[in-house]
This record gives structure tokens, C-alpha cells and sequence, in this order.
């Protein structure tokens, strides 16, 4: 997919930085397509420190026009939906401080989707606002990490030998694991 994306930029170079960012919102508003090969194709066209930047930006935009249509379409139906359970209601009526604070928080922990923290935070009672200071926030460790294993790994040294051996590992021990379940 990264070569999809690389072969466009370079077809529509002048565009390609106004792309990247679109895709980005595509993908944030889909909720459930990784944005690793995106981040990868920005990292090899633009390089190491912009195509992270960009990323950033990107994924920044994302969460914010998603959260917008996830509020505007899914709000009223949904909370209607959970108001027979207690402790989510608890989540999506956190406000200000504890919003932010957990937020950033669910952005910092790989192995919660994006997708998940946004739907959350848009039919719940956070507003626009601290949403995406708070999304934006967290998503800068994440994506460092997620753009130091992209470059390693397309620039196939040790380190990301390293990396991908690790991801190889867990993902078998994580297939194996739910398949004895």
C-alpha cells in the first residue's frame, strides 16, 4: 500500500503534502484502517523528520473531522442506547481536566484503536476543544515510536531487524494464544 501512495506523491508532487493529509482524515474517519503505511510513505518521500510532521498533522486533522462527524451522526442514538450502563456513561460524561487527562492517556496505549478513543470522545460530553489538544498531545509519543519502526524498518539496519522480529513474535504468540482459547 505504501508504494500506492509513494507512486502518487511522486506523480503529484505538488499535492502530495494536501494528500497526505487527506488520506489521513479518510483513515481516521473510517476508524479501523491503520495508518502505518501512510506514515511509512511519508517518512521515504518526505523524509525522516517531515514526513513525521506531516503524519502528524494528518492524524491531528483526522481526529478532529472525525470527531466532528461521529458527533454530529452517532451522539443521540448511542447514548440513548448506553444509558443502561453505568460505568460507560461515567467515561463518556468525563469533562475538562479528566477528559483531557484520559484522552491523552487512551492515545498513549498502542493497543487502543484510535477510532475507539474518538467514537468515545465524540458522544461523549468532552468537548470539541480539549478533544483535540488532548488527542494531538497523545498522539505525539505514539506516533515517534510508530515513525522510529517504519524508518528502521525501510531502512532494514538492526534496529529494525530488531523491531520486526519483535512484532513477528508477538503476533504468533498472540495468534496461538487466541486460537487455544
Amino acid at each position: 500500500m505504501s508504494e500506492t501512495v509513494l507512486t502518487f506523491f511522486q506523480e503529484y508532487s505538488e499535492w502530495a503534502i494536501l494528500i497526505s493529509i487527506l488520506l489521513n482524515i479518510v483513515i481516521a474517519i473510517l476508524g479501523v484502517v491503520p495508518s502505518v503505511f501512510l506514515t511509512g510513505a511519508n517518512i521515504i518521500f518526505f523524509g525522516f523528520w517531515n514526513g513525521t510532521f506531516i503524519s502528524f498533522i494528518g492524524e491531528a486533522a483526522g481526529a478532529a473531522v472525525s470527531f466532528a462527524l461521529y458527533r454530529k451522526g452517532f451522539k443521540q442514538a448511542t447514548r440513548k442506547k448506553l444509558n443502561g450502563y453505568p460505568r460507560v456513561v461515567r467515561l463518556l460524561e468525563a469533562k475538562g481536566k479528566d477528559a483531557f487527562l484520559l484522552i491523552v492517556s487512551l492515545r498513549l496505549l498502542p493497543f487502543v484503536p484510535s477510532g475507539v478513543v474518538t467514537f468515545a470522545s465524540a458522544i461523549g460530553a468532552v468537548s470539541a476543544g480539549v478533544f483535540i489538544l488532548a488527542s494531538s498531545i497523545g498522539k505525539v509519543p505514539a506516533l515517534l515510536l510508530e515513525a522510529y519502526s517504519v524508518y528502521n524498518i525501510a531502512e532494514w539496519n538492526m534496529e529494525g531487524k530488531i523491531i520486526l522480529g519483535a512484532a513477528a513474535v508477538i503476533g504468533i504468540y498472540t495468534i496461538v494464544k487466541k486460537n487455544r482459547t
